[in-house]
């Protein structure tokens, strides 16, 4: 029996609202650079690849890490506050239960004084989610930044 197309569009748009509020909380915790909190959000053997001048990071712990050492490196002298917004949200359930989206995300900074911020970089993000105990989880994350793809 297929499913009837009101009841896939609500289908649809319950996930896509679930997904939505993951990322709004997953997106909170990297702002506020809570590393361990972030990397929970990524499947036990989650993938994060998000700058050309680190190698992808493979597991929770290492997650933490490269997030913890990606601010050290570039904000140590340099107090800012980083939010990550994300919009064009496509979410693609697919036939094995992962869920693949794809969205553009600005990084806006904030710097002390300033009251213009800088939208440093542009991006477009490509993740494929997983559940875990019932829980959204990121499986594989690629940021790619859009002054490198030309």
């Amino acid at each position: 029996m297929t499913t009837s197309a009101p009841a896939a569009t609500a289908a649809l748009t319950g996930l896509y609202a679930e997904v939505q509020q993951f990322y709004a909380r997953q997106a909170h915790r990297l702002d506020a650079v809570r590393a361990e909190e972030f990397a929970a959000t990524f499947a036990q053997d989650g993938e994060f690849e998000h700058s050309p001048d680190s190698p992808p990071a493979r597991g929770r712990e290492a997650i933490a890490e490269e997030v913890r050492g990606f601010n050290e490196r570039r904000f140590a002298d340099d107090p800012v506050q980083r939010r990550h917004w994300f919009n064009m949200l496509d979410v693609r359930p697919q036939d094995d239960g992962s869920i693949q989206t794809e969205f553009y995300a600005l990084v806006v900074i904030t710097r002390p004084g300033q009251a213009t911020p800088v939208i440093a970089p542009s991006c477009v993000v490509r993740d494929v989610l997983v559940r875990e105990d019932g829980h959204l989880r990121t499986l594989r994350r690629k940021v790619t930044q859009d002054h490198l793809s030309f």
